[in-house]
């Protein structure tokens, strides 16, 4: 869980920073690092305008090289430029610098919807640790879980959240512990299919755009199959950190309209 620093419009700053986070992992012997949401430009920060590249592109191919150099599969939060559009996406590359998924944001923020466009797709990936799905921050809100729920279904054990956890400048977290709202959304997932789901938060002030003076404060989040807490990182704007976890999908025999009657037992009153 690379919960690094990110600062707004410094591209090139946040990418090495990115890759060093990328070198320490494979040093700890991960096997996976997930990084936080728009690392390159910072989230909704007015420069995304300039900066953002296609995917495939240069700046995804720099986490490719950084992927395959390290032998560790690479989840990464981008800005993404498609013809006039720009897309706050994320991908995963395996260990070989392949890109094996892309997901663009679909619960956008409305402070966000002039920067960023809405996402289009939901897809999932099998991988030799098993299948794993990517969302991005406030697509694990629980008015919006239905995109977890899609990825669930797919077959997904794992989903790695790519997020930027902001709060106000003066919020003081021993009056008022920051996550438990993630820890619920995170939860109802865990507890329903049996998966994992991990979202990884920068830390660092955001300097421009519409929230501009609040600070981004971790908190990464590691939850596991039964609800459990598996590891969380500190809180804070200078809270930057490498986290490591271990993680084992865990296996499911269900599938398609077998989900209804799987549901139903455990309690899922939803659609």
């Amino acid at each position: 869980m690379g919960q690094m620093l990110v600062e707004g419009g410094k591209i090139e700053e946040n990418i090495e920073r990115a890759e060093e986070m990328i070198r320490e992992a494979s040093r700890r012997d991960c096997e996976i690092i997930v990084l936080p949401e728009c690392l390159d430009a910072g989230w909704t920060h007015p420069s995304a305008r300039k900066i953002a590249e296609e995917i495939p592109g240069k700046t995804s191919e720099r986490f490719c090289r950084a992927a395959k150099s390290n032998r560790i599969m690479v989840v990464a939060g981008l800005t993404e430029l498609d013809d006039d559009r720009i897309y706050n996406s994320a991908i995963l590359v395996d260990e070989n610098g392949k890109i094996l998924l892309k997901h663009r944001k679909i619960n956008v923020l409305t402070i966000a919807q002039d920067l960023y466009s809405i996402g289009n797709t939901l897809s999932v990936t099998e991988t030799r640790f098993g299948t794993i799905g990517i969302n991005i921050c406030a697509d694990n809100f629980l008015n919006s879980l239905a995109i977890g729920h899609v990825l669930a279904r797919m077959g997904a054990h794992f989903i790695f959240s790519p997020s930027s956890w902001a709060v106000e400048p003066d919020h003081d977290n021993k009056e008022q512990p920051y996550g438990a709202e993630w820890e619920k959304s995170y939860a109802q997932l865990c507890r329903l299919y049996g998966i994992t789901v991990i979202g990884v938060s920068n830390v660092g002030w955001i300097t421009a755009g519409p929230w501009k003076g609040r600070k981004v404060i971790g908190c990464s989040l590691a939850m596991g199959p039964e609800g459990e807490i598996l590891a969380k990182g500190p809180y804070g704007p200078d809270a930057e950190t490498l986290v490591t976890v271990t993680v084992q999908a865990r296996r499911r025999r269900v599938k398609g309209t077998q989900y209804g009657q799987f549901l139903r037992e455990k309690g899922y009153t939803g659609p």
